[in-house]
């Protein structure tokens, strides 16, 4: 594992029912780094790692309000060793039970804070980790129930790379943090608590890398098959990026694009074209996966191609919004017409049953009309 702890601690807050006060339970002073806890943090690293929707930033310029320190005031005075990782971590603790209540929320947990190296990275995590609850049966068949960390459900968390903090204090994407379906509110209450503004936006740059690539195979005449190899390749540099949690590099994604036709560089292109766009930069991979496929979804209809089929096997009339489809999948095929023979079976026994509910009308009243001749004889 190369994953290397330097200290981690674990507090927990409540809120109380009655009262709506939210309680912060120190945890111990010093926590021996395990096996466990080593396996634990490394999980946690690979699901925060694996979270599409980060945003990036930096710690506010704003000084402090009155005598309270800011988070990056008590994270200065643990890394020059002023005070220990216990009185670093117990601090931020209280930040964060002060920002809970000036909210009014009730996200409350475990709160991890983890100093920790991973590839040659340093870095600083903090998070808050919801409880589920879970089940289980002992040999008796008895159900207990118990509580557990529910790393699945991560959406409180951010990330400070604490080489480009040291190195780079006036950048603007050092600390990373999960920005999504906790919400607007939520989210605003984390980064309070961390002092942090919203820098870099990886969405924004994405979208111009992708633009850019689109414009530089355009530009050098790649086919139909090139365009298509080029937008894979991408896709695939990006998702390797993405895993390792390193950023993406346009002096790397020349190499990974470029044929022997190429001409022009693509790093060299983006320059000459002044693309707004970093040398380097975390990307937001939601973005780079529509590069080579289109997908959607709505009123029950669920359809995604391959991006070079658009044109030819998929076509779209924007006149009345229709898509025809050409070479049906074999799978989806079977489908449709073991549909339109129940269809068709189900409509021949209607009309089956039509035609006997007609006879069976016309005997009826053939009876009736033969007794109203009796009758009146």
């Amino acid at each position: 594992m190369s994953l290397i702890i330097s200290n981690i601690a674990l507090h927990f807050l409540t809120k109380k029912e009655e009262t709506g006060e939210v309680v912060l339970r120190l945890g111990p002073e010093n926590v021996a780094a395990s096996s466990k806890i080593e396996s634990f943090v490394d999980a946690l690293h690979k699901i925060y790692n694996s979270k599409g929707s980060k945003a990036y930033g930096h710690f506010s310029a704003m000084p402090a309000q009155g005598d309270k320190a800011r988070f990056v005031d008590i994270m200065e005075s643990y890394l020059g060793d002023a005070q220990s990782f216990h009185q670093f971590s117990s601090q931020a603790g209280n930040l964060l039970k002060n920002e809970l209540e000036k909210y009014n929320l009730a996200e409350t947990g475990y709160l991890v804070v983890c100093h920790y190296e991973y590839m040659g990275g340093r870095y600083l995590l903090a998070a808050i980790i919801p409880i589920s609850e879970h089940y289980s049966v002992d040999g008796d068949l008895h159900i207990w129930a118990d509580q557990h960390l529910d790393t699945n459900k991560l959406q409180l968390a951010a990330r400070i790379d604490l080489f480009d903090y040291q190195n780079n204090a006036q950048g603007n994407r050092y600390i990373s943090f999960i920005k999504g379906r906790a919400g607007r509110k939520v989210s605003d209450f984390f980064l309070d608590f961390l002092s942090c503004e919203e820098g870099l936006n990886s969405k924004e740059q994405t979208q111009t890398l992708v633009q850019a690539v689109e414009d530089y195979v355009a530009v050098n005449q790649f086919d139909a098959n090139e365009k298509q190899h080029s937008r894979k390749e991408l896709l695939s540099y990006c998702k390797e990026q993405k895993e390792s949690a390193q950023d993406v590099s346009l002096q790397e994604i020349g190499e990974v694009i470029k044929t022997e036709e190429s001409g022009q560089d693509f790093y060299k292109f983006c320059q000459e074209q002044s693309y707004p766009i970093e040398e380097s930069f975390p990307h937001d991979q939601a973005v780079v996966n529509k590069v080579t496929k289109y997908a959607g979804y709505g009123n029950g209809i669920s359809l995604s191609f391959e991006r070079s089929h658009f044109g030819q096997d998929v076509v779209y009339n924007p006149a009345d919004e229709s898509i025809t489809i050409y070479k049906i999948p074999p799978n989806l095929k079977e489908q449709l017409l073991a549909l339109l023979a129940t269809n068709t079976n189900q409509s021949a026994s209607q009309s089956l049953a039509t035609e006997h509910n007609s006879e069976s009308s016309e005997s009826s009243e053939s009876s009736e009309s033969s007794e109203s001749s009796e009758n009146e004889y």
